[in-house]
């Protein structure tokens, strides 16, 4: 018989591979507040677990697996979860969403959150349910790419899992860990859970229902967020239609599409690769994230098979900064990355960096832009760490350590960088630059903004620190409720004030009064959301103040790693050459942004956290 839970269960299994036992940590009232759940309390667990310095692929690390609040609600897009965990690729705290079905069943078995650490002394298969975990041999599993070992070990409909590929396996820097078809994408958190000789973790949920404590006000603010998203166009057409990559022809226009390793900003041959011809020729249909009410996933047939739509940045990196215009060509691509288990960004810029190298003659590889001939045997390559591809499996920040050409590793921190140029975008330039994950686009998403809505002046550096501020604070909270990110199109561009404001007009406030025009911006069905579903009041400032801690607390986990403003940075390519198809010869005035950005966040001149910022949020006393 199916129990229920009100609110949250307030129970973290925490489980040690090395000695084969299993905890329960309670999470207080205070924490959930402070942290909210999913990305918020994952970073926060492991800053109370965690020395500074451990060895990303050391017994010592550590990997937190959070389901938010919303999970398993049936809130408005409430199915992803995140994890949390130090990276072998920037050898920094990584933190990462997925939409896959792990996070409903383990938060349905009674579980609001999982830590792994240990190591297992042989191959395993982790095995939880309601009662607590279990240890499977998992030397049969070893070996098997991510479908197999899915098929292999999956037997009843109310189990999930955590699986890697042979990336994960070999120790690709950037290998991910996938959950259904969805993936725990970047930071090679693949490989952490590689180095525990942990092959799966598997879940058998749907023991509880879990029920909001204010049902009435949460199918309220439900309803609402639905009619907000069926009403916003990014999000009921153009993410609905043409998933993700809706961006590439808007990308290309706007002249910050990545071609040929981010010389170049358009390509005339873009628009093969677009959503809106992808959803023509390949005939697709949805995939999505469970529940979902964007739907912005798909899957369609390519090459008389029907797999899943390759997302834009998987597209762009894999396909346009290759100088590769051939869907099918890349959805090949994609789904040996999938199978394999590794980041697709990572790996397309990797690949575009040893184009580059060896059309300078420092680097020897016949991979060549505009040509597919050996991508996919060098794919292969890389998972399993053999000649050359043992090589690129680092990275390319530490193939350009080695061999020179640092200045064209398109990566900030060591994370390969996502598919903007931010030479036509500067705030998104900025979000780049200090990210506290490496180049990450997900971290402020201002891009929208300057590009896509044309809200704020793409080539000016006003009001840029302001809005990466904010987007950083909002995301963080949302992350950690957690719902998906998309639903910043429509909960803030829907509200009334925002909806009827004329664009001229928010245009000069965004420009000339960022703090009148963000404290101006409704953001509240967030906070709604989490006091309906925990109890817990908390207003949309509130809200924001607890993103703000969120962010702010990984940031200072990242300075104790060695962080400081010499990483706050962009690749040089970004900050000394112009995008060779921009007429304006524009580059990134990072330094003009990046010191702005410090004031407004509590950083000093270093980019360290101030201990009078770190004490007002409650992080250190």
């Amino acid at each position: 018989m199916t129990e229920e839970i009100i609110g949250t269960s307030n129970k973290v299994l925490e489980v040690d591979l090395s000695s084969k036992t299993w905890s329960i940590y309670e999470v207080s009232r205070q924490e959930r507040k402070l942290y909210i759940g999913a990305k918020g309390l994952g970073l926060k667990l492991l800053f109370d677990r965690m020395k500074p310095g451990v060895d990303p692929l050391g017994e010592e690390n550590m990997i937190a697996v959070m389901p938010g609040v919303l999970m398993g609600t049936n809130g408005v897009c409430s199915g992803r979860f995140h994890a949390v965990s130090k990276s072998p690729l920037t050898n920094i705290f990584n933190t990462s969403s997925c939409g896959g079905p792990f996070g409903m069943q383990l938060k349905t078995a009674g579980w609001d959150g999982l830590i792994i650490k240990g190591r297992c002394r042989t191959h395993t298969i982790l095995k939880i349910d309601k009662k607590g975990a279990y240890f499977e041999d998992g030397e049969s599993f070893w070996g098997l790419d991510t479908e197999a070992v899915q098929e292999k070990l999956l037997k009843d409909k109310k189990e999930a899992a955590l699986v890697i590929g042979p990336a994960g396996e070999n120790g690709v820097k950037f290998a991910n860990i996938a959950s259904g078809h969805r993936f725990l994408g970047r930071g090679g958190l693949g490989a952490v859970m590689g180095s525990k000789n942990l092959k799966g973790v598997v879940v058998k949920g749907g023991d509880y229902k879990i029920v909001p404590v204010n049902k009435k006000k949460f199918d309220k603010w439900r309803k609402r967020g639905q009619k907000y998203i069926n009403q916003n166009e990014m999000s009921s057409y153009l993410l609905r239609n043409f998933g993700t990559n809706a961006n590439l022809n808007l990308n290309n226009s706007a002249n910050i599409l990545p071609v040929k390793n981010f010389t170049s900003g358009r390509h005339d041959e873009a628009y093969k690769i677009s959503g809106e011809t992808i959803k023509d020729v390949h005939d697709t249909s949805f995939s999505t994230c469970k529940p979902c009410a964007i739907l912005c996933g798909h899957k369609g047939n390519f090459k008389g098979k029907k797999v899943s739509v390759p997302e834009f940045e998987s597209v762009s990196l894999l396909g346009s900064n290759l100088k590769i215009f051939d869907s099918n060509l890349i959805s090949g691509f994609n789904e040996i990355c999938s199978k394999m288990g590794m980041d697709t960004i990572s790996a397309g810029g990797t690949l575009a960096w040893i184009m580059e190298a060896s059309e300078k003659g420092i680097f020897e590889s016949d991979l060549k832009f505009g040509s597919p001939e050996g991508i996919e045997d060098f794919l292969y390559d890389i998972a399993y760490s053999r000649g050359k591809g043992a090589e690129a499996a680092l990275g390319s920040r530490e193939l350009s350590r080695k061999y020179g050409g640092e200045d064209f590793a398109i990566q900030v921190k060591g994370m390969e960088m996502a598919a903007y140029d931010p030479r036509g975008a500067f705030g998104h330039g900025l979000g780049y630059a200090v990210a506290n994950r490496g180049a990450c686009h997900l971290s402020a998403y201002v891009v929208a903004l300057e590009v896509f809505f044309g809200l704020l002046k793409p080539d000016s550096v006003r009001a840029k620190a302001d809005f990466v501020k904010f987007f950083e604070d909002l995301t963080c909270g949302i992350n950690s409720l957690q719902t998906c990110q998309f639903t910043m199109y429509s909960y803030t561009l829907e509200p009334l004030l925002s909806k009827y404001t004329p664009n001229f007009i928010l245009n000069i406030l965004m420009m000339n009064m960022p703090k009148l025009a963000i404290s101006l911006i409704d953001f509240s069905l967030y906070s709604k959301i989490f006091t309906s579903v925990t109890g817990i009041k908390m207003s949309m400032w509130g809200f924001r103040r607890a993103g703000e801690r969120i962010h702010m607390l990984e940031r200072y986990m990242n300075t104790r790693e060695g962080i400081s403003r010499k990483d706050d940075t962009l690749p040089a390519r970004m900050l000394e050459e112009p995008n060779e198809t921009d007429k304006d010869k524009k580059i990134v005035p990072l330094e003009k942004m990046l010191s702005s950005y410090y004031r407004k966040r509590g950083y000093d001149s270093n980019g360290i956290p101030l201990k009078t910022k770190l004490k007002k949020l409650k992080i250190a006393s």
